[in-house]
């Protein structure tokens, strides 16, 4: 009896996290490219906390965005190389759904891990605690636009020479929006405005990559596969 898709979805998601905790290096790295990255700035700007206050909320969206391109190179190549990603377009879930799992298990691994060293590197650069929320909110919905674009981009240049080159070029430009409204977010926190367009711009961006991104990336991967 073969199994419904939320079960299939479910597995998929499930033997990508078991891999992931078998070879960590990626999350580890990822994590620690965005904290020295951000502890790199104050050495850059200088040690005023007025400086660093203001341009804490680009600082940490832009580590956020970089840390997040580190693994994605791999959501689809190793897999494609063993032959397991033949397997799993076999396995009777739809190509955007197997997509949409492989994105859900990278911010589950990628985006959440971000998450939770933002707020020691927020604080480290000087940003009141009252907007840490805000800061948190935002880059949960961020991250998760980040796996969406970024799992449909690293479809498409599958089997791609220079694929690696390629996926930056995709990815930075389709994800400006995100960075541009949750560092809005975050700004107007801090100066008393109000916050909540800007967030609420970001989750109406999320409300549309996610049918989208799947789609898209479902029919790179039945094109790398074919």
């Amino acid at each position: 009896m073969r199994a419904s898709i939320p079960a299939l979805l479910a597995a998929v998601i499930g033997r990508d996290l078991r891999l992931a905790l078998r070879h960590g290096a990626d999350t580890l790295g990822s994590v620690l490219f965005f904290i020295l990255a951000g502890a790199l700035f104050p050495l850059a700007l200088g040690p005023s906390p007025d400086l660093l206050r203001r341009m804490a909320p680009g600082i940490v969206w832009v580590c956020a965005l970089l840390a997040a391109l580190l693994p994605l190179d791999r959501l689809f190549g190793s897999e494609l190389e063993d032959g397991s990603l033949d397997q799993l377009m076999l396995s009777g879930l739809p190509p955007a759904l197997v997509a949409l799992a492989k994105m859900i298990a990278h911010w589950l691994t990628t985006g959440l891990p971000l998450l939770l060293a933002a707020a020691p590197l927020a604080i480290m650069l000087g940003l009141p605690l009252p907007v840490l929320p805000i800061l948190l909110g935002g880059l949960a919905l961020g991250t998760a636009i980040l796996s969406l674009i970024g799992g449909m981009a690293a479809s498409i240049v599958l089997g791609a020479r220079r694929g690696g080159v390629l996926l930056p070029l995709l990815v930075l430009p389709l994800a400006t929006p995100a960075l541009i409204f949750g560092a809005a977010a975050l700004d107007a926190a801090q100066t008393g405005l109000s916050w909540r367009p800007d967030l609420e711009l970001l989750g109406a961006f999320l409300a549309g990559a996610l049918p989208l991104c799947p789609l898209a990336a479902g029919a790179g991967l039945r094109a790398a596969v074919e």
